[in-house]
């Protein structure tokens, strides 16, 4: 794998514009990833508005990482091709779109398709900001700034189920729409006047059969991953079926992606890759981001197996969970960029290795949850988690993108982004298949359903807690503070 060195290091001050352009990507990127999870609580209320199952209302959040999976991989050719502010404005606008449609939808099918337009300008979004971030900001100051982007990639899905929750307690669930809206406006006013001009005009070449292929690779991955724990409530008539057709779509999309590979390393050698693969032959860049998707699998497993441990087994209200889960989403939020400061100074091993081992601690924990658990003692350890995860994140995803020079920051940040949702959706599949499996085992070994739900739940939060195993072994190979001459370029 390529390694960075004898680099001259970079100029340390921001200018005014670069620091603009960065607050509002940073603010825009947090509204719309935000949505990803704001819908979570909602779900049994909008069954009931427009009087449909659960497993058509788990599609509103299937549906929306669907398509983050779908359209993230283009987001290399649209970055190349296009200027900053253009796809700025194009995923705004298009964020803007879906939202008021939501905002508005008098029937579901109406609901489901404002939430892929969301998708769409959220796909766009997340690579659009880090790869602006990779261009303007010197490689010694970049885990400050990436301390605020981590506030995106892991407190805004953390906080999501919160915010619903206190806007469900006493307003229409319209509001979690008509809330953003005027503040995505706001953004897209602030970012057209601000955001450079700069970028794209290359005459990049656009890969159909690459996008043929992205479509049924990540796109079916997603699908799978997201249907095998077969929704909340999995009836035991549909259930075998979900799941074959859940296995069918992996099976279907692991050989498009295969192929997929494949096609792109033959066309980056002339640089016409979709998603180019060569930020793999970085061993910082793949280290960090399989240490990401893995605690993407725990953080996104976490947030759907804590509201249903605290509403199904102890009886707590929306508002109840709502703000158990707040405290630690506002850690996360406060930490991260004094995170991201200490990173430029001591490096990544030195917070990663405390942040893994504290997590899988408290993971453990999890797994002796019970109906009889103190509540203060649950608010502490998801109080504790959130600052394992804030340890991680920044460091993580500083690590990874540093290595990168500019010819590949698009690409690096696509491949981040992509890999993050199929880690998030693979984590709610795995936790949520095996509550699933534990609970129905229990019952039919004559437990009552208390009893039941938490069989199931400690199955899940044993998988979080293997998985973090995974990450503790992984943290000791992330490198220490590097020397300014070793630096990589910008």
């Amino acid at each position: 794998m390529k390694s960075s060195s004898n680099i001259a290091p970079d100029i340390e001050r921001l200018t005014p514009t670069a620091v603009m352009t960065i607050s509002v990507l940073i603010v825009s990127a947090f509204v719309m990833i935000l949505n990803e999870t704001i819908m979570n609580v909602a779900l049994p209320t909008l069954m009931e508005q427009f009087s449909v199952s659960a497993d058509r209302a788990q599609w509103l959040a299937t549906a929306f990482m669907l398509t983050l999976a779908v359209v993230i991989p283009t987001t290399g050719y649209l970055l190349r091709r296009f200027s900053i502010r253009q796809v700025y404005t194009a995923a705004m606008i298009l964020f803007i779109i879906g939202t008021g449609m939501a905002a508005a939808s008098t029937f579901f099918d109406m609901l489901l398709v404002s939430r892929v337009i969301q998708a769409s300008g959220t796909a766009v979004m997340m690579p659009l900001m880090m790869t602006t971030i990779l261009d303007l900001v010197p490689v010694s100051r970049r885990g400050q700034i990436m301390g605020n982007v981590s506030i995106v990639i892991s407190v805004a899905p953390a906080i999501g189920p919160t915010l619903s929750g206190l806007i469900l307690q006493s307003l229409s669930w319209r509001f979690m729409f008509l809330i953003v809206l005027p503040i995505a406006i706001v953004a897209l006013i602030l970012g057209f006047s601000r955001v450079p001009n700069d970028g794209g005009g290359q005459a990049s070449h656009l890969s159909v059969p690459s996008i043929l292929l992205s479509v049924p690779g990540f796109g079916g991955l997603v699908y799978g991953l997201s249907n095998l724990g077969g929704g909340h409530d999995v009836a035991a008539s549909g259930g075998a079926s979900q799941s074959t057709i859940a296995w069918i779509a992996i099976a279907i999309s692991v050989v498009c992606l295969t192929a997929f590979v494949l096609l792109q390393l033959r066309l980056q050698r002339d640089n016409k890759a979709l998603l180019d693969m060569r930020p793999f032959t970085f061993r910082d860049f793949t280290l960090s981001l399989i240490s990401m998707v893995l605690a993407m699998v725990a953080l996104f497993g976490i947030i759907i197996l804590a509201p249903l441990y605290l509403q199904q087994v102890r009886g707590l209200s929306t508002l109840q969970t709502g703000l158990m889960l707040l405290p630690g989403g506002i850690l996360m939020g406060v930490m991260a960029p004094f995170v991201g400061r200490w990173y430029d100074k001591i490096g990544a091993r030195s917070l990663v290795v405390p942040g893994a081992i504290l997590l899988s601690v408290i993971l453990w924990q999890f797994t002796r949850f019970d109906a009889s658990t103190p509540i203060w003692l649950i608010l502490v350890l998801m109080f504790t988690m959130n600052l394992s995860f804030a340890l991680l994140f920044t460091p993580l995803f500083t690590t990874a993108l540093n290595p990168l020079p500019h010819s590949l920051h698009s690409h690096g940040s696509a491949l981040l982004s992509a890999l993050q949702q199929l880690g998030g959706a693979a984590g709610t599949a795995l936790l949520i298949g095996l509550m699933v499996s534990g609970t129905a085992t229990a019952m039919a070994a004559g437990a009552d359903p208390i009893t039941a739900d938490v069989e199931g739940l400690q199955h899940g939060y044993l998988a979080a807690a293997i998985v973090s195993l995974l990450i503790v072994v992984l943290s000791f190979f992330m490198p220490g503070k590097k020397k300014p001459e070793e630096l990589p370029a910008p």
